[in-house]
């Protein structure tokens, strides 16, 4: 299958459908106007570990390479639209990822959101390996909520994994337990268990299934290489993307089977459920829909296992970290 990465994702999208949930989202958030603080976290239990945010105030937050906020699919996905459409499914707290296509490794936007709600929210942030002392500055993004930083091969950077900076990361992350974020393909999974080998005591994440089955084919091989992770004892999975995968339609049984190999190789210890918001929003899948199949369809998980799939696991990677 191809890589699986953002401009292959972003030709999923229908241009039509997502100005249509722009303004669906926008009316949500102003009604709901300020979301409920963080600490209700009976009503809301659940943390959307993966979702990435941004707004049109490109003065303040400019995008990437000079581009214009027609760049932007849709317009406005900000935080208080994101939880204007999370918390009615239960879900209090989440992980902003920053979006390289947009703005590249300028964190700002997720950092200030941070600042406003530095109980609801934590950040997979991106940054620059190749640049000077890259150690200080992940710990100087700790004290900033960022718990993670997202790395993976690009068009522009194929060599994801090259250079003294790129091992100056992995060295440092397993001090500060700040996870190695991996958005890659099947093809990337074998290379990932090498630097695994080589930083045993380095917190890694591996993104949306490893990018299995988004080609439409899930093959037994590829689920197999990505189980095999499970002998690197701080490797977790997110379980994520649903309308990437398979058959890419609710209500996503199909990407069940996937699932249960995953839980019966990791355990609900290092499985954790996420949207990828706003990309699960086009028609039709739904945020209902995502979370429904974890919270609603895994008849082998047990009322423990699955609070520790919509929240535990997310909170102890990214939430407890740096405290």
């Amino acid at each position: 299958m191809p890589q699986f990465s953002v401009p292959t994702r972003r030709k999923m999208l229908a241009a039509a459908a997502f100005t249509a949930l722009a303004a669906t989202v926008g009316r949500r958030a102003n009604a709901t106007n300020q979301p409920q603080p963080a600490e209700d976290k009976d009503t809301h239990p659940w943390i959307d570990a993966h979702s990435h945010i941004w707004c049109t105030d490109l003065t303040k937050y400019p995008l990437r390479d000079n581009q214009t906020v027609e760049a932007l699919q849709p317009r406005s996905f900000t935080e208080e639209e994101l939880m204007a459409i999370a918390m009615p499914q239960g879900v209090g707290r989440a992980v902003l990822i920053q979006h390289y296509p947009h703005h590249g490794y300028d964190n700002s936007y997720l950092i200030d959101t941070w600042k406003k709600h530095p109980e609801r929210f934590r950040i997979v942030g991106q940054i620059d390996s190749a640049r000077p002392h890259v150690d200080r500055l992940m710990r100087d993004m700790l004290q900033t909520g960022v718990t993670g930083f997202r790395i993976g091969p690009r068009d522009d950077q194929p060599d994801w994994l090259a250079g003294d900076g790129m091992k100056l990361m992995w060295k440092t992350a397993a001090e500060t337990r700040q996870s190695m974020c991996c958005l890659i393909g099947p093809s990337k999974i074998a290379e990932t268990a090498e630097w695994c080998v080589k930083y045993p005591d380095t917190p890694v994440v591996i993104d949306h299934f490893a990018g299995i089955g988004g080609d439409g084919t899930i093959r037994d091989k590829d689920v197999q290489n990505l189980c095999n992770l499970a002998a690197h004892k701080l490797v977790r999975i997110k379980i994520s993307a649903y309308y990437a995968f398979g058959k890419k339609q609710p209500p996503y049984l199909d990407l069940v089977p996937m699932i249960k190999r995953l839980f019966d190789a990791f355990g609900p210890d290092r499985l954790m459920w996420a949207s990828d918001c706003p990309y699960q929003l086009t028609a039709p899948n739904t945020y209902a829909a995502s979370i429904a199949l974890v919270r609603d369809h895994l008849d082998f998980v047990s009322a423990d296992d699955r609070r520790k799939l919509l929240r535990t696991t997310a909170e102890s990677t990214f939430f407890a970290v740096g405290k």
